[in-house]
């Protein structure tokens, strides 16, 4: 496998052989000794023609060529190498042009008897012409970038090509080496050349570096030119136009070659088996991925299943001690039962100690407070004490025991008196700090509060030392403030503080106000002493104006819908009462900020 640093693309060649060993062998082989003579062969077709060997053919048209055109004409021809051109060596020229000479030299001709033209307008001229284009290595380069015989053509990509690829494209690639800079010009080689070469051949076409130049086609002549900067100004004409050829002639190379391999049957059997080979492996990876998927939930199910079974015994375990402990429980209220009852019974035989009916009935019910505080451990120690103890005794013990229970009962009831008259004494306190609230006082302190949240260090006092800063009366405490804000919740301090601002607005404003009616206050008055909203109407409202927005058509109606048992203009009339409400907060807060 290769990669072409021009294309990107990947060359590889793979080849499957069916049959005997011995048959691949011998078949080897064949194909070596069979490419070895066709190089052989392509090498003396390319190469040069030894001296001896040398055949000049007279050109039929040679007498008719005109010299004022000797630029367009084919000098090889003129010289009597037309089929050598390229190939004939400087020595081999020469000859050539001697053998011409001497045989149409004018002055030759006119001693054969033969009339001759003028020098300027004698064939001969053309003889002259050609050997001093051929006879230097700089001119005859140029001249032979131009070969007028030179095929230029390249083949397209078509079915011909893909089918005909080595007959279409050999001869094509081997015209054009002989541009190449690069004496060791690679072949293209047959359908069983190995990667190597395939990969050696495109990376030298895609990388050819061709010595041809058209600077014979220039068609301003530097040498008429009357000074210098006409020369100058005709030679970057001529190297304009060089570059340009040059440019096509790459272009054309380029595409020779992308056809090529566009046509080539080793890449595109390559191509299959590299696309093959992802398919393989990426079936090979959706296998190992729905194997390694298959452990995983394996594993989880394992996972799974462990855990089940150790939650199963965990719980197992729990019922298990949760029975246990219920069964625990069960004996030990059996056994406090008995010794409950045992204790009873031991009072019953001793007739409660008492003589009289009523001490009796005290007593027994002294008895069952006793038996429902003692735990099972001190009714035990309690029944051996007076089992083994004389009747005096045990009255004596027993005594002991429901004088304890009535200490305890009394300290508890003591301690409940104590903590209801602290309840109470809070309450008296805090209603009595209430009475000295004003209405300002209590914007202070919604104020104070909104402006020191929670979290604030010494919160209550900084609240305090704020009261005491803005406001007329002095000497309030943080105790004093806390009282006051958790006396009254948090909306009905709003709410009394919103209708007194709104209050206090309607007054500032009631003499600006002029209607010929009454005004809407008073008819929201009027209405609200004969049917007060409740918040669940109130809620039904303030959803419904943001479920209708003004642009809805028939607002109103959709919104007294909304709220149950009120009509539309009820609705308009508490939303204009709200909108007042709202606006006197604002003016009062705006007012607070000035003062």
């Amino acid at each position: 496998m290769s990669r072409f640093k021009s294309k990107g693309w990947i060359v590889a060649i793979s080849h499957a052989h069916q049959g005997p060993v011995g048959n691949f062998i011998q078949d080897f082989q064949e194909r070596i000794r069979k490419r070895i003579i066709n190089q052989i062969e392509r090498t003396r077709q390319l190469g040069g023609i030894r001296d001896e060997d040398l055949v000049l053919v007279e050109y039929a048209e040679l007498k008719d060529l005109d010299p004022k055109h000797w630029k367009d004409q084919d000098h090889y021809a003129v010289l009597g190498l037309p089929k050598l051109r390229h190939r004939a060596t400087q020595d081999q020229i020469k000859f050539a042009y001697r053998k011409a000479v001497l045989k149409h030299h004018p002055d030759k001709r006119r001693r054969q008897g033969e009339k001759c033209a003028n020098e300027s307008d004698d064939y001969f001229t053309c003889i002259t012409r050609a050997y001093e284009v051929l006879g230097t290595l700089e001119s005859r380069r140029s001249y032979d970038s131009i070969d007028p015989i030179f095929d230029d053509d390249i083949p397209s990509v078509n079915k011909n090509s893909r089918e005909n690829f080595f007959p279409v494209f050999t001869s094509v690639f081997e015209r054009n080496s002989r541009w190449s800079l690069e004496a060791n010009v690679p072949l293209l080689g047959d359908e069983w050349s190995s990667i190597e070469e395939v990969d050696r051949f495109y990376n030298f076409w895609y990388n050819f570096n061709s010595w041809r130049e058209y600077s014979y086609l220039d068609e301003e002549n530097k040498e008429k030119a009357e000074d210098a900067y006409e020369r100058r100004w005709m030679e970057k004409q001529n190297r304009a136009a060089r570059a340009t050829r040059k440019k096509e002639e790459n272009q054309r190379m380029r595409q020779l070659v992308d056809n090529a391999y566009a046509c080539d049957p080793r890449v595109k059997r390559f191509k299959d088996a590299e696309k093959k080979k992802k398919e393989d492996e990426k079936a090979a990876k959706v296998e190992a991925l729905r194997r390694a998927n298959e452990e995983r939930k394996e594993e989880e199910r394992k996972v799974k299943k462990r855990k089940e079974e150790e939650e199963r015994r965990a719980e197992e375990e729990i019922k298990k001690k949760q029975a246990e402990a219920k069964k625990e429980k069960e004996k030990e209220k059996k056994l406090l039962k008995k010794e409950r009852q045992k204790l009873k019974t031991f009072c019953k035989e001793k007739n409660y100690f008492r003589s009289s009916e009523s001490e009796r009935l005290e007593l027994i019910h002294q008895l069952n407070h006793l038996c429902v505080d003692l735990e099972l451990l001190q009714l035990q120690q309690l029944n051996e004490k007076i089992s083994s103890s004389s009747l005096e005794e045990a009255s004596r013990i027993i005594e002991g025991e429901l004088n304890d229970l009535k200490k305890k009962i009394d300290e508890e009831k003591r301690k409940h008196l104590e903590v209801a008259a602290g309840k109470s004494k809070s309450a008296t306190n805090g209603s009595k700090v209430t009475c000295d609230w004003s209405y300002e006082d209590l914007q202070l302190l919604v104020k104070a509060v909104n402006l020191f949240p929670a979290g604030t260090t010494d919160r209550w006092q900084v609240v305090a030392k704020y009261l005491n800063t803005h406001s007329s009366l002095k000497g309030r405490s943080g105790r004093e403030c806390l009282a006051r804000a958790k006396n009254l919740k948090e909306s009905d301090l709003k709410a009394e503080a919103n209708q007194k601002a709104f209050e206090k607005y309607q007054e500032k404003h009631s003499a600006e106000v002029k209607t010929l009616g009454p005004s809407d206050n008073d008819i929201t008055k009027r209405f609200d002493a004969s049917k007060t909203w409740t918040s669940e109407e109130q809620k039904r409202l303030e959803q419904a104006l943001k479920t209708y927005p003004t642009s809805t058509e028939q607002r109103w109606e959709k919104i007294a819908e909304a709220v149950t048992g009120r009509s539309k203009k009820e609705c308009m009339l508490r939303y204009k009462e709200l909108v007042e409400m709202v606006k006197a907060k604002k003016a009062m807060k705006q007012q607070g900020k000035k003062s």
